[in-house]
This record gives C-alpha cells, sequence and structure tokens, in this order.
C-alpha cells in the first residue's frame, strides 16, 4: 500500500518535472530560435537591397526614388538623397551609419554570429527533447506501462 503511494507521488513529480520545467523551456528555447531566425532574414533582405542599389549604378549625387513597405503591404514612395550611405541597427536601439561596403561586412559578421547563436539554441532543443523522452520512458516504467516500438511491416495477403 505505502509502494503504490511512493510510485504514485513519484509520478506526480516526474510530470509535474516535465510539463513544468521541460516543455516550457523547450518552448522557449524554440521561441529565441525563431527570433534569431526571424533577425536573420531581416539581415538578408538588407543586404539584397544593398546589392540592388550597388546594381542600379545611380550617378554620384543623384537621389534615389523607392517605394517603402509601411506594414500590411501598404507602400509610399520615397526619396533617398545620399544612397551610398545607409543606417544600420546594431542592437539595443542604436544605429550606425555606414557606406554600402561596410553595411555588407557589417551584415556578414552578424549573420555569422547569428548562426552560431542558432545552432547552440537547436543543439539545447535537441538535448531537451532527449531530456523529455527519458522522464516519458522513467514513467512508462514506473507505471508499468509497455511502450509499442516500431511496428513491422506486414506483408498483405490479399494482393
Amino acid at each position: 500500500m505505502s509502494a503504490d503511494k511512493d510510485i504514485t507521488d513519484k509520478v506526480a513529480q516526474y510530470e509535474t518535472f516535465l510539463n513544468e520545467t521541460l516543455r516550457t523551456d523547450l518552448k522557449s528555447t524554440l521561441t529565441l530560435r525563431d527570433k534569431i531566425y526571424q533577425e536573420q532574414a531581416e539581415y538578408l533582405a538588407l543586404r539584397n537591397s544593398i546589392n540592388a542599389i550597388k546594381l542600379a549604378e545611380l550617378v554620384p549625387g543623384e537621389p534615389l526614388k523607392t517605394k517603402v513597405d509601411l506594414g500590411c503591404n501598404f507602400y509610399c514612395q520615397a526619396r533617398v538623397p545620399d544612397p551610398t550611405k545607409i543606417f544600420v541597427s546594431v542592437g539595443l536601439g542604436f544605429f550606425v551609419e555606414l557606406t554600402l561596403d561596410e553595411a555588407l561586412e557589417f551584415i556578414s559578421k552578424k549573420d555569422g554570429e547569428l548562426g552560431k547563436e542558432a545552432d547552440k539554441l537547436t543543439a539545447d532543443c535537441a538535448k531537451l527533447k532527449a531530456n523529455i523522452k527519458l522522464v516519458i520512458g522513467g514513467l512508462q516504467e514506473l507505471q508499468h506501462i509497455r511502450s509499442e516500438g516500431p511496428r513491422k511491416p506486414q506483408r498483405d495477403i490479399c494482393s
């Protein structure tokens, strides 16, 4: 009787740990990784815009006329007086004025760092998923639940 109560208490502890710690950690780690991927996509779009400006071969001193997306695919016309320099967000709300070549160099470095951070978060997600499977396996063992492994393919006798 006491052993059943101990097992029930252990199962409750493992389930609480699984649901409140491991799964929430996994969700927050995936959210952080998705934010990094989104930031990488923004830098890629900036790189493409810079390359388009460079390929346009504008006459020095000539302003650039373009359309800017204000959000929800709502565009307005814009005129850039000096398209040889742009402002790039470097983090914490700070922007730096860079030439196009400097901006491309900054973007490649930033993209590399973001890639490393995303890879680290991906590894953390894999560890968390492994821990979740381990805890689920422990719960199954405590409750004497036999897990079904992958089923063997069966032949179709009708064909």
